[in-house]
């Protein structure tokens, strides 16, 4: 299959492996993709954001499926404009993508539908802000209404520091106060056709910088999959009380929804409530899920695009489990730095069940002697999260030893990653 794969990290990096990974022989194109994406496929520099160039380029070089990674190109509407020539898209509509582009559309939504979520007031200034947080109380979760790349969310006790975040994102557009929801967070993908789900297999990222949950929000530092803790009804009640209401209001306001719906949730002692919906596969939670993916990842992503998911039996999985260790640059979240060489990704692909996956990286000359111009080719970091190291293993601890000693071999001046990724994982109790 001739498929095109929007994107330049390192969730459509392990979209790009598991597609090669099936032995198809696809002719697989990304764009604009990173260093290590073109090191796998053919790149190419088109605006992923462009929804006229996209269509033009799926139209003029027979693609047989466009898959979409990020948000910004679903509400942009991508997704549509390459629709409209006739060519299969995996991602929502702009209409559809909403659901994670306002999160006031979404709180809408799942209120039709009837799907289990926090409280929230939508306000538009410091002061119904302010009033807002006092009648929620503490813990305050303020969170940007539209996009903002992982570091819209603030959960805090602090007044101050949640009136201050308020104010921040309300400089853009409005803003979310949320009821706090106790309990543990996990993340589910669900394929959507318009009509009928399937689910892929559960996973846990980890938002903060450092270790022990401490620092600024990310967009991710870490994930494992599976999630042994979770009830073995789990995906069965989300399918139930959340994906199907949600994809089946979306579909009766006329915006059916056609890709993968992320759906952030908190485990309760109620039962699953959505914290967050996104439009996409998830970041770095894919880079854990799809490596355990048996099911070739083609068939469902074709099966999505054209309205063929109902009768197809869910996708099959690996009881390996997957952990990835993300390596950021120095300043990141709020100001990374970006330019410096990495080295040893080598000596980290010999560990056993390895693979190292780009997020931000690119590969320049660079001058080794100031006094001439004679310079190399070096591979460099140019945003905050680098790469994803991710491990296979029989055991969580057999996979977090293979992450960990793959990610020890690379040298980023000023990198950083977290220790304890998968680090404490116990089954759920019965």
């Amino acid at each position: 299959m001739r498929i095109l794969v929007l994107g330049s990290g390192a969730r459509e990096h392990a979209i790009i492996r598991a597609l090669l990974a099936e032995d198809a022989d696809h002719d697989i194109t990304a764009a604009p993709g990173n260093a290590g994406i073109a090191d796998d496929v053919r790149t190419i520099g088109l605006d992923a954001n462009d929804s006229q160039a996209v269509a033009d380029y799926a139209q003029q070089h027979g693609v047989q499926l466009v898959v979409i990674g990020p948000e910004a190109p679903l509400v942009a509407g991508v997704s549509d404009a390459v629709r409209e020539r006739g060519i299969p898209v995996f991602g929502p509509s702009k209409e559809a993508a909403q659901i994670e582009g306002s999160k006031s559309f979404a709180k809408r939504i799942m209120q039709g539908a009837g799907v289990p979520t926090g409280s929230a007031e939508t306000v538009d200034s410091v002061e119904t802000a302010t009033a807002a947080l006092d009648r929620f109380g503490a813990p305050y979760v303020v969170k940007a209404n539209g996009l903002a790349a992982g570091k819209g969310v603030l959960v805090t006790p602090e007044r101050d520091a949640a009136i201050a975040h308020a104010a921040q994102w309300l400089n853009s557009g409005t803003v979310l106060i949320e009821e706090f929801l106790e309990g543990r967070e996990v993340s589910l993908f669900l394929l959507s056709d318009g009509e009928n789900v399937l689910p892929l297999s559960p996973a846990q990222d980890y938002k903060r910088l450092l270790d022990g949950d401490e620092g600024p929000n990310t967009g991710g530092m870490g994930a494992y999959s599976p999630v042994p803790w979770l009830e073995e009804d789990f995906v069965d009640e989300v399918i139930e009380t959340i994906a199907l209401p949600t994809v089946r209001q979306l579909a009766a306001e006329g915006t059916p929804f056609v890709g993968l719906l992320y759906c952030g949730l908190i485990v309760t002692d109620a039962g699953p409530r959505v914290i967050e919906f996104n439009a996409r596969f998830g970041d770095p939670e894919t880079q854990v899920v799809l490596p355990r993916l048996i099911t070739p990842l083609s068939e469902l992503l074709f099966a999505a695009s054209t309205g063929g998911l109902g009768g197809m039996p869910r996708p099959e999985f690996a009881f390996d489990v997957a952990v990835t260790v993300v390596l950021a640059s120095e300043g990141y979240p709020e100001a990374p730095v970006t330019g410096r060489i990495i080295l040893g990704l080598d000596a980290a692909s010999e560990v056993p069940e390895v693979q190292v996956l780009h997020a931000a990286t690119d590969v320049r000359a660079i001058s080794t002697d100031a006094t001439s111009s004679w310079s190399t080719e070096n591979l460099i970091a140019t945003g905050g999260r680098v790469l994803n190291v991710v491990a296979l293993g029989s055991t969580f601890e057999e996979a977090r030893d293979r992450a960990y000693a793959a990610i020890g071999t690379i040298s980023l001046e000023g990198g950083q990653y977290r220790t304890d990724i998968a680090a404490s994982v116990a089954p759920a109790a019965h």
